[in-house]
């Protein structure tokens, strides 16, 4: 790995997870890493200081049944690390109960393996997820070393991410900012709800960008939505308890009455994160998805003018 260059004397199993962005702590041992510390081997625990050379090594991790899958998939940007995709809305990011084929992952696997020529991404190379529904940027590793380097980034939040999203009606205000905890909710397993006790925290900031009251009294908003953490559910969540659900979202919301064929109206339209070897960071960005161009024509052919 190379010098220390920390002042901060700190373990050394924390100075890769959180300053080298290496690998989680908890995967050092899922992967079997040792340590090398000036020359000798040493535990993860030891602590480093200024100037100790230090050498990592660990078991690649296996994609376990994950099948290599030639798709239909939206490539934005590739490198020899990265891929950056625009997923489609209705495609699942990783195999799951359900959904053991046809996802970003099988196709991440398939297409690394056509351009390396064999091998793998561990695990699909899957950093970040999006709902199935919900379509956009989406980042890609293809070596372990790119996985861990953008995982640390995700984990200390120092990504920044930004959606778009048509919602039923108007927030109280243009712009805010939403902070609460989250947690399954226990009436149904497949949702998640505000609660006061325990959960997990969940930060989104917002912005309006325009505006619309229709003729027979409905009003919509289209959005901007900030994510500062990474919930499941987390906007889809917050957007409902401002009472302006995202349009087409079955969980949370009803069937609009002006769009009832609406699907989830959420899409990850840009992305910026620092990529391996770079100094700047990158902003990757999704063009705006055909329904979206398709309900906005709508909107402003129909609405009232506020």
């Amino acid at each position: 790995m190379g010098v220390v260059d920390s002042n901060d004397c700190m373990r050394a199993d924390k100075y890769i997870a959180e300053v080298a962005g290496i690998l989680g702590r908890s995967q050092l041992k899922a992967r079997n890493a040792s340590l090398v510390v000036n020359g000798k081997a040493a535990k993860f625990s030891r602590k480093l200081t200024r100037g100790d050379r230090i050498a990592l090594s660990w078991t690649e991790e296996v994609a376990h049944d994950l099948v290599p899958e030639k798709l239909d998939v939206s490539l934005i940007f590739s490198d020899e690390n990265v891929f950056v995709f625009d997923k489609a809305q209705g495609m699942v990011t990783h195999p799951a109960a359900g959904n053991w084929k046809g996802t970003l992952a099988n196709a991440a696997v398939w297409l690394d393996a056509e351009q390396k020529g064999g091998g793998a991404v561990p695990r699909g190379g899957i950093v970040h997820r999006l709902d199935k529904d919900t379509s956009g940027v989406i980042i890609v590793a293809r070596n372990l070393l790119t996985h861990g380097f953008l995982a640390s980034q995700f984990k200390n939040h120092s990504t920044r991410k930004e959606y778009i999203a048509f919602v039923r009606g108007f927030p109280g205000q243009d712009s805010g900012r939403i902070e609460n905890h989250l947690a399954r909710d226990p009436r149904n397993r497949k949702k998640f709800a505000l609660t006061e006790l325990g959960g997990k925290k969940a930060i989104t900031e917002f912005r309006v960008l325009t505006r619309w009251s229709m003729k027979n009294g409905c009003q919509y908003s289209l959005v901007g939505l900030y994510p500062r953490t990474g919930r499941t559910h987390q906007l889809r969540v917050h957007m409902a308890s401002l009472g302006c659900p995202i349009v087409g979202d079955p969980l949370y919301g009803k069937k609009d009455p002006c769009f009832p064929e609406a699907t989830l109206m959420l899409h990850a339209r840009r992305l910026k994160i620092r990529l391996p070897g770079q100094d700047s960071i990158s902003i990757f960005q999704a063009p705006m998805p055909q329904r979206f161009a398709v309900m906005a024509s709508v909107l402003k052919k129909d609405a009232i003018k506020l």
